[in-house]
């Protein structure tokens, strides 16, 4: 039986996740809060990892380092849920993945990630020509801005398009320069907070005459927990390396 460690434990997704380890029919080693307590029968991190299958890190970017250092030392294979990731974090992820088995994603909902192939797809067939506006929505305490779920869209329809670098966050940021026409082949976000939404995107494909609109809406947090423990499991066994959920569902 699997047996699964869960960093940031004491969090909302932490004891989400920790309700679907039970429900998957998996262990729950132990977990580490984000003061860095452990939870569990262990003096400490370490040790906890030494006795965990794979680790899950839904905490803070602050604290990404820490979990990597604890799954490289224990030789552990760890997922990354975290999201407001910046570049230098990446860079941390890559040089794990060179010892472990690594799966980073901005969101592990398995509905979310079949939306990922579906607008790289359109993108692809679709090309420059349409405009492409992605519109998410999250409750009042979510921080970054837009989405890591907004941004993860984002990319898949650059690759689809062919293209690395023509992202646009918004359009507020760029009008402190002036009145700012829209670009062609830029991709545009508005970022909604209020209430208890746990997550909503809609990605927007327009053109003169017509549009397409395809999207996906989050009524709890049980389906990131759900997703997460799937990935545990499937990353449990795999040799060190960087993962993604594409991966994991085989496109």
């Amino acid at each position: 039986m699997i047996r699964i460690g869960i960093i940031g434990v004491a969090g909302r997704m932490g004891q989400a996740i920790a309700d679907a380890v039970v429900t998957a029919g998996a262990t729950i080693a132990g977990g580490i809060a984000r003061d860095g307590a452990v939870h569990g029968d262990y003096p400490d991190a370490a040790a906890l990892a030494a006795a965990c299958d794979v680790l899950v890190d839904f905490s803070t970017p602050d604290a990404l380092a820490d979990s990597l250092a604890t799954a490289r030392a224990a030789g552990k294979p760890i997922v990354i849920g975290t999201t407001g990731l910046k570049p230098k974090h990446h860079a941390m992820i890559s040089a794990a993945a060179a010892e472990i088995a690594v799966l980073q994603t901005a969101n592990t909902s398995l509905g979310v990630n079949v939306l990922r192939g579906l607008v790289e797809q359109a993108a692809r067939m679709l090309g420059p020509d349409w405009d492409i506006e992605i519109v998410e929505m999250h409750h009042r305490h979510k921080l970054d801005t837009p989405s890591g779920t907004a941004l993860l869209l984002g990319a898949s329809a650059n690759v689809g398009r062919g293209a690395t670098d023509n992202i646009e966050f918004n359009r507020f940021d760029r009008m402190q320069e002036g009145p700012h026409a829209r670009e062609e082949g830029g991709i545009y976000y508005a970022s909604l907070r209020g209430g208890s939404v746990a997550g909503d995107h809609q990605v927007i494909f327009a053109t003169d005459g017509e549009r397409i609109e395809l999207g996906h809406r989050a009524e709890n947090r049980g389906i990131f927990a759900r997703g997460a423990v799937k990935a545990a499991l499937w990353l449990a066994d795999k040799p060190a390396g960087r993962y993604t959920m594409a991966d994991m569902l085989g496109f």
